[in-house]
């Protein structure tokens, strides 16, 4: 049986310190928070082997520097979810605000829903899969990891970006400085293939375009000015 950390009688603090503790301890057992009431910074810092289950919507920076634990919010999640993740799993089974994925390493974030603004900005290796759309500006200055969007993206997709793989089955408004759709070849049909599998996403890898980068702002050139 999970342990229940019940959130109308224990303060956030001990939550934390509850699940911290634990995944240190590499107990890998599963443990439930209920009555999360839109707290924020929730199940932050649990650096091994756990299983969390939130159920309901949680406030900013949700499963925050998360390694080796997976972490489920049977809700919607507030800005920064999963903010410098290095590995393990983040699953929001509704939408997720602004700046989801952030800096992240590694790992896995699966969005069941929609992402605002600036998913995957600065991302630095994690795999982010959205089942539904995205907002402006999303995987801005993006190092490394992937990016998979089932829906839409919406204006200046990529922009400065670096090496991250972005993969976008619907419309893209706009790509940003630097952003440009790239052939899909059969090593980027197999990496998308097994994210979306590891997602649980009902979609084939041939009906997404990749976009990448154009490669043109790594170092200046009086030509490109115009578009730092």
């Amino acid at each position: 049986m999970p342990t229940t950390l019940d959130m109308a009688t224990t303060e956030l603090r001990e939550v934390n310190t509850t699940l911290q503790a634990a995944a240190k301890a590499q107990v890998n057992e599963p443990y439930v928070i209920v009555n999360p009431r839109g707290s924020h910074a929730m199940a932050c810092g649990l650096d091994g082997p756990l299983n969390v289950t939130v159920k309901g919507s949680t406030g900013y920076y949700t499963a925050g520097m998360n390694k080796e634990a997976s972490i489920t919010v049977e809700g919607s999640a507030g800005p920064g979810v999963a903010e410098n993740m290095m590995s393990g799993t983040v699953t929001i089974l509704g939408d997720a605000s602004q700046y989801a994925g952030a800096t992240g390493h590694g790992g896995l974030l699966n969005i069941k829903g929609n992402a605002s603004s600036r998913c995957g900005i600065s991302m630095k290796g994690i795999d982010i899969v959205v089942h539904g759309n995205i907002g402006h500006m999303s995987a801005f200055m993006a190092q490394r990891g992937n990016l998979v969007v089932l829906g839409d993206a919406g204006d200046a997709l990529g922009d400065s970006l670096y090496e991250a793989r972005l993969f976008v089955r619907g419309t893209v408004k706009s790509l940003g400085a630097d952003c440009i759709e790239k052939e899909m070849r059969p090593e980027h049909i197999a990496i998308l293939k097994e994210l979306l599998e590891r997602a649980g996403a009902d979609a084939k890898p041939e009906e997404f375009k990749r976009y990448g980068s154009a490669r043109t702002l790594y170092n200046f050139h009086i030509d490109n000015a115009a578009s730092y």
